[in-house]
C-alpha cells in the first residue's frame, strides 16, 4: 500500500526500549497470556480521547481488561439489522466469549465528542449535522440528553453533566441487548458508570440507590 509510511522514528526507540527493559522482565508472564489466551474479568468502555488512560487509573496489567474506546464512550441500543456495528460486537465479544463478569463505562471531563453533541444541539455546530458527519451521526446517541442539560447557564457545569449523560446513556442502551440483560438480571454480570476529571485525577462512580455520582 503506497499511502503507508514507515513507523515514526520516536516510537520506533520507543518500543526497542520497551522490548529491552519491560518485555525482558515480564517475558514469561507475556508467553502465558499468549498460549493461555485472555481471562478479563472486566470490560471497560472509555473515550478515544489520549488523555484517558484507563489501564493507569486503575493500576491493570496486561490481560486485566478487556478494553473498548469510542468517541464520549457511547453504547448504541441492540441494533441487529446486519450491518457493521464495531461496539456492539466488542460488547458481544466480551459477555458471550470472554464471560467477563464486570462492564464499566468510564466518561471524562473536557471530552470533544460531549462537546460537540452540545454544538451541534444549540445549533452552532451544522457541519455535525450533515449525513456524511461520521462524528455527528455518532453523537446522535447522546441527542436526547440535551434537554436535561440545555437550561444550565454555565458551560463547564453544562458539560460535565452531558458528560455523566452519555455514561448513563451507554448504560441505558446496554440493557436493550436482550442477553446481556439476562445476564445482568441473573446477577453473573454487573454494570459500572464512572467519570473521571482528567486534571484533577478525580474518579466518580454512579450510585443507583443515590441517584448520582460519588467520588470513589
Amino acid at each position: 500500500m503506497k499511502e503507508a509510511k514507515a513507523l515514526p522514528s520516536y516510537l520506533a526507540q520507543r518500543y526497542h526500549g520497551w522490548k529491552a527493559t519491560t518485555y525482558a522482565e515480564n517475558a514469561a508472564w507475556y508467553r502465558r497470556l499468549a498460549s493461555d489466551g485472555q481471562r478479563p474479568r472486566a470490560m471497560v468502555i472509555s473515550c478515544c480521547d489520549s488523555r484517558v488512560h484507563v489501564t493507569s487509573i486503575f493500576g491493570a496489567d496486561q490481560g486485566e481488561f478487556f478494553i473498548h474506546r469510542n468517541v464520549a464512550n457511547l453504547v448504541p441500543p441492540y441494533k441487529p439489522d446486519g450491518l457493521e456495528h464495531g461496539t456492539s460486537a466488542a460488547i458481544e465479544y466480551a459477555v458471550e466469549v470472554l464471560k467477563v463478569t464486570h462492564l464499566i463505562v468510564l466518561g471524562h471531563s473536557n471530552c470533544g465528542g460531549v462537546q460537540g453533541c452540545l454544538n451541534m444541539c444549540a445549533g452552532h455546530a451544522p457541519e455535525l449535522e450533515t449525513k456524511e458527519s461520521f462524528v455527528g451521526r455518532w453523537m446522535d446517541i447522546l441527542r436526547p440528553k440535551y434537554e436535561l442539560v440545555k437550561d444550565i447557564a454555565d458551560q463547564a457545569e453544562q458539560l460535565r453533566q452531558l458528560e455523566k449523560h452519555a455514561v448513563l446513556m451507554s448504560l441505558e442502551n446496554m440493557m436493550t441487548f436482550p442477553w446481556l440483560a439476562e445476564k445482568v438480571e441473573a446477577g453473573t454480570l454487573t454494570l459500572h458508570g464512572m467519570w473521571t476529571d482528567i486534571g484533577e485525577g478525580g474518579l466518580e462512580c454512579f450510585s443507583p440507590a443515590l441517584e448520582k455520582f460519588e467520588q470513589v
